[in-house]
């Protein structure tokens, strides 16, 4: 009785997965049309290219990362020189600035490298991407 239910649970989840899949497929948006329908007024409906979404989303977030290190590395450079000679502060406040340096390296090769694969993406040309 029990292994006969649980062949009929089987068999019922793999229909229903079936099912599943095959609606969604027949309904499947490609990714512009989705981008398209989720836009609100005013809003660019390009994934990529220079007024892209993708790109505008990346670039915010890359400036922040960056800004974020500059304070960093001038908080650093302040504790240095309040440090007054401790080496547990130096050594905290050197540390602090090989970070900042190292976040605002990686930021700027960041930035680089998304926008190399946005144009080799879209071609260099900032076309939209059609689904």
């Amino acid at each position: 009785m029990r292994k006969s239910f649980r062949i009929l649970t089987q068999i019922a989840t793999g229909i229903a997965t079936f099912a599943t899949l095959t609606t969604g497929r027949v309904m499947a948006m490609t990714v512009q049309e989705g981008a398209e329908a989720a836009k609100a007024d005013g809003m660019p409906s390009d994934l990529l290219g220079n007024t892209g979404v993708f790109t505008r989303i990346t670039n915010t977030v890359l400036y922040a990362v960056g800004i974020i290190s500059v304070i960093m590395l001038i908080y650093g450079g302040l504790r240095y020189v309040i440090s007054g000679g401790d080496n547990k502060k130096v050594t905290d406040a050197k540390n602090t600035i090989l970070y900042a340096i190292i976040g605002l390296i990686i930021s700027i090769l960041a930035y680089a490298i998304v926008n190399f694969v946005i144009n080799a993406v879209t071609g260099g040309q900032g076309e939209t991407i059609q689904g």
